[in-house]
């Protein structure tokens, strides 16, 4: 099998975390990113690459298979955390040419990568626990 995360990124642990910076590189060089973030989380913040798939983490376990083993596989979420339960599950699935975005959309956004931004749908909140649109909604009285 080939190694397509051979020389790039940091491997803890058995596990290939890689910068946004690599992760550009590589999803312009084929590389499939994997975003698992919720819909109410990608409807603000996208990555803008050419070839990705958004499989939200509550349903990942039923969709998993329609992922290519044959290709480089970044799984990318909000800031790198629920990314690497994935990364490990897909390990254990048998998936080898599989990385973590270390650092998520929030990293990426930081280095100023190509994205989509819908500030009409932004997030607030002090923590994710109570994240809310950011948007007012008109009260009928």
């Amino acid at each position: 099998m080939h190694d397509f995360f051979q020389n790039i990124g940091i491997t803890i642990n058995g596990i290939t975390h890689l910068s946004p910076k690599e992760t550009y590189k590589m999803c312009m060089d084929e590389a499939l990113l994997v975003d698992i973030r919720e819909d109410f989380e990608i409807m603000a913040k996208q990555f803008d690459v050419k070839n990705i798939v958004y499989i939200p983490k509550s349903v990942f376990r039923e969709n998993y298979t329609m992922l290519p083993k044959d290709k480089a596989v970044i799984i990318a979420d909000s800031v790198g955390l629920r990314s690497k339960e994935v990364v490990i599950f897909l390990r254990q699935t048998g998936y080898g040419n599989i990385a973590n975005l270390n650092g998520g959309i929030t990293d990426w956004e930081k280095d100023k990568l190509p994205m989509f931004i819908d500030k009409k749908e932004m997030l607030t909140g002090s923590c994710l626990c109570q994240l809310r649109p950011k948007k007012k909604f008109n009260k009928e009285k």
